[in-house]
């Protein structure tokens, strides 16, 4: 719990849907969770079950159509979209499947985008980022284009960029689906150190049972509600 003895992540009666001509998708029913500060939690569950809409809703890249979040002592839902993007700027670190590294930047350049928005010098967004490598393993390879990278020392690259702000919560959508099991075990142990080190509160969607045991907590959603 956070110090005020809040979850750091707290949903209450959240559904989402969409409309498709005027037939309702009921994706999330009712749908209450709450994680402390510090958790690594993975959500595991059948393709559609609503697992990557839950994600985006609790890293604030999408918004329920009822029911209250808070995340990182923030209200979510009433906050406009331009407050939210300022939000997951400071508060979210993303890390997706696909590494989404930009080819023509150094495995340096690539962790230092996040760093553009904030009003850190030229040398201090370097510094951060060649830091970010380090805690990765990787700050031998920062002149490093992408294709000259394995698939899991991109991932590395992608996780460096997503702690480079320091942010308070991690989240993961199927972090090692590409991976082979060598590479993917090596990143589920930096994830547990992220956790355990430097107490990132992490959430991780992940089909992968070897994955989730990883984790501290592990939740499992069905049809649109955890069960």
């Amino acid at each position: 719990m956070t110090e005020n003895g809040t979850a750091i992540i707290e949903l209450k009666s959240i559904t989402k849907s969409y409309f498709r001509g005027s037939e309702q998708l009921d994706v999330l029913t009712n749908l209450d969770l709450s994680a402390p500060e510090g958790a690594f939690e993975a959500l595991m569950g059948p393709s559609g079950s609503g697992k990557s809409t839950l994600l985006n809703l609790i890293a604030g890249l999408d918004r329920p159509t009822s029911g209250q979040i808070r995340v990182a002592g923030s209200d979510l839902v009433s906050m406009g979209e331009a407050d939210r993007a300022k939000w997951r700027s400071n508060t979210v670190g993303f890390i997706f499947q696909t590494y989404n590294l930009m080819p023509v930047l150094t495995a340096l350049e690539n962790v230092e985008l996040p760093l553009l928005l904030t009003k850190l010098s030229s040398a201090e967004r370097k510094e951060h980022a060649r830091v970010a490598l380090r805690v990765v393993g990787l700050e031998d390879r920062g002149n490093h284009y992408p294709r000259q990278l394995s698939g899991g020392q991109e991932q590395r690259v992608a996780i460096a960029r997503a702690i480079v702000t320091d942010p308070k919560i991690i989240v993961a959508d199927e972090p090692t689906g590409d991976l082979d099991r060598k590479s993917a075990d090596e990143i589920l142990e930096l994830l547990v150190r992220l956790n355990t080190e430097f107490k990132k509160t992490i959430f991780m969607v992940t089909h992968d049972p070897a994955a989730a045991e990883r984790a501290t907590i592990i939740r499992r959603l069905d049809k649109g509600t955890l069960q």
